[in-house]
């Protein structure tokens, strides 16, 4: 049977041939339409069709590499009061679908010897190198940056590696953790502040440790939208419990064993070194005494200006060296004493005194950690000028007045519950959220 489509294709030519207008038009619609093939034409359209397809390539596999969000913390070292921190953060982040990869190096030889490094079993070694005396820290892991969605970093000029995701390694988002400067810095306009102050605004968002830390970042020109006040704080549930389960009773006894006399106690708690200003303490408290001849003085601690103390102990019998403590000895002590006195630098240890209800006195030397924000003076603590009269005058004048410094007490123990690494553990958390979904 013959093909209809050839004799319809005959008869077209036919008409075709006689109506000499009609060919003329389709000849001309041909050339028309022969312009649009051209050599690059087919190539044009190949290479889009590609890029196409290793677009979507790409994104299928960050999605089935990242079902969840991945946020990678880096960790110079892991010290022992972040590992609970971190174990909390973990779940918290888990229970929100964001996956926490957490990389920790080590610390240098000098850092090893104070022991106070620990390791988590889901945490990922990565190599640590120290050159130029330890002033500087190699710790590459761009291996893990990559696929990361989040890179949190700490905000240190030692950490070379930094200013390499900064520049030609950066990740999705690159977030700094830290104070915005060295607030111990003896010159805080030379180099090192000056570089540290320029890489402030280097990043996609910003984890500060405590509301000063972010005035330091946003007054370096960083966006406070972009910030996260982290409250920085160490797990105080403890000892919290442990100055709850101390009686009167414990402390009478621990009073006989110490053989105090029955006049009110002030407390240094803490490493002994320079920063803590411990001459400045010794001569305070000797002022203290001349007016209130029953006052004592307790110093707990270790460090390299132990033999100051020790010397003071053997010269004065009201001057109690007691060494360092830890748990029930600690709470014990804090239970014990009326106040705690640090002219110097005062950071995490405000907690003691929060959780213990026993109030800081301190001075405006400059010198102090962020954490010296929580402090209220007046209210949960006080800070007085810098000077040994004013500090001494300001703890006589509590010591002599019962009703302030039960005031003093009842704010301190109040603010506790502010500052846990529960709370601090949401704030990173709802601030990663935050950084996720509009960076």
């Amino acid at each position: 049977m013959p093909d209809p489509s050839i004799e319809i294709r005959g008869k077209y030519a036919s008409f075709l041939l006689v109506q000499s207008n009609a060919f003329k038009r389709l000849m001309q619609r041909c050339h028309a339409q022969i312009d649009n093939f051209t050599p690059e034409e087919p190539s044009d359209g190949l290479i889009s069709t590609f890029r196409q397809l290793l677009g979507s390539r790409r994104r299928k596999k960050h999605l089935s590499l990242n079902a969840q969000p991945r946020v990678v913390i880096v960790e110079r070292q892991l010290l022992h009061y972040r590992v609970p921190f971190y174990q909390y953060l973990r779940a918290l982040m888990k229970s929100e679908g964001i996956e926490l990869l957490l990389l920790v190096g080590e610390g240098t030889s000098d850092e090893k010897m104070k022991m106070d490094e620990r390791s988590l079993d889901w945490a990922i070694r990565i190599p640590t190198r120290y050159f130029l005396r330890n002033r500087v820290c190699w710790q590459p892991f761009g291996v893990y940056a990559r696929d990361a969605d989040m890179v949190i970093v700490m905000h240190e000029n030692k950490l070379i590696y930094n200013f390499w995701l900064m520049s030609f390694g950066r990740p999705r988002r690159l977030a700094f953790w830290g104070h915005g400067r060295n607030m111990q810095s003896a010159r805080p306009d030379g180099l090192k502040e000056r570089v540290k102050r320029w890489t402030v605004t280097k990043v996609d968002w910003w984890f500060a440790y405590t509301e000063s830390s972010a005035i330091l970042i946003n007054n370096a020109g960083f966006p406070c939208t972009h910030t996260t006040i982290v409250e920085n704080a160490i797990d105080t549930n403890e000892m919290s419990a442990l100055c709850k389960s101390v009686s009167a009773d414990d402390c009478q006894q621990l009073r006989v064993r110490l053989n105090l006399e029955n006049g009110p106690v002030g407390l240094y708690l803490g490493s002994l070194y320079q920063e803590k200003r411990l001459a400045f303490l010794l001569d305070a408290a000797r002022k203290i005494r001349d007016v209130i001849p029953e006052f004592q003085l307790l110093v707990a601690g270790a460090g390299p200006e132990q033999s100051m103390i020790e010397t003071a102990a053997m010269k004065y019998a009201w001057v109690h060296y007691i060494g360092p403590l830890q748990g029930r000895n600690k709470a014990e002590i804090l239970m014990l004493a009326d106040i705690m006195l640090n002219p110097g630098l005062v950071g995490l240890g405000i907690l003691d005194s929060f959780v213990s209800g026993t109030p800081m006195f301190t001075t405006n030397c400059g010198l102090h950690s962020p954490e010296i924000s929580y402090m209220i003076s007046g209210r949960n603590g006080v800070m007085t000028d810098n000077s040994v009269d004013a500090f001494a005058n300001a703890v006589i004048t509590a010591l002599s007045n019962p009703a302030l410094l039960t005031q003093l007490e009842k704010e301190a123990l109040s603010t506790a519950p502010r500052y846990t690494i529960e709370n601090m553990a949401r704030r990173i958390c709802n601030g990663i959220m935050t950084c996720l979904s509009t960076v």
